[in-house]
C-alpha cells in the first residue's frame, strides 16, 4: 500500500511546515492528530514518520519496540547512500543457492 501525495511548503504561525492534502487524511483517518517527525536521509531526501495513537497499550509496547527496530534497520541500511534495491536478477540468484535444499528441522513437519 504505496500512495504518494504532493506536500507544499506554507507558513504555519511563525513557523513553517507543510501542507498534507485531505485526501491524505480520507484515505489514512489513522494519522489525523497523530504525532511524528522528519528525518533527512540525505541533502535532498527526507522521511515523514507519523506514530497515530494506539489504543492498546500492549500493541502500543509492541509496535514501540516495532518501530525502534526498523529505525535502527532503516538507519544501518542508508549509511554511506549504498542501500540498493532488490532486483529480480537478485531474487533468482538466492533461489538457484537454495535450490533443492532439504531441511530436517522436525517442528516443521508437525506445521
Amino acid at each position: 500500500m504505496s500512495n504518494s501525495y504532493s506536500i507544499r511548503s506554507t507558513k504555519i504561525g511563525n513557523s513553517a511546515g507543510f501542507r498534507l492534502p485531505a485526501e491524505f487524511y480520507r484515505e489514512h483517518p489513522q494519522f489525523a492528530n497523530a504525532d511524528g517527525w522528519i528525518e533527512v536521509l540525505s541533502p535532498d531526501t527526507a522521511i515523514l514518520r507519523i506514530s497515530p495513537q494506539s489504543g492498546d497499550d500492549e500493541d502500543a509496547e509492541e509496535s514501540v519496540m516495532m518501530r525502534l527496530f526498523l529505525d535502527f534497520a532503516i538507519t544501518e541500511a542508508l549509511k554511506n547512500n549504498t542501500l540498493q534495491p532488490y532486483t529480480t536478477e537478485m531474487s533468482k540468484a538466492a533461489h538457484e543457492l537454495i535450490a533443492g535444499v532439504q531441511l530436517d528441522d522436525e517442528s516443521l513437519e508437525d506445521g
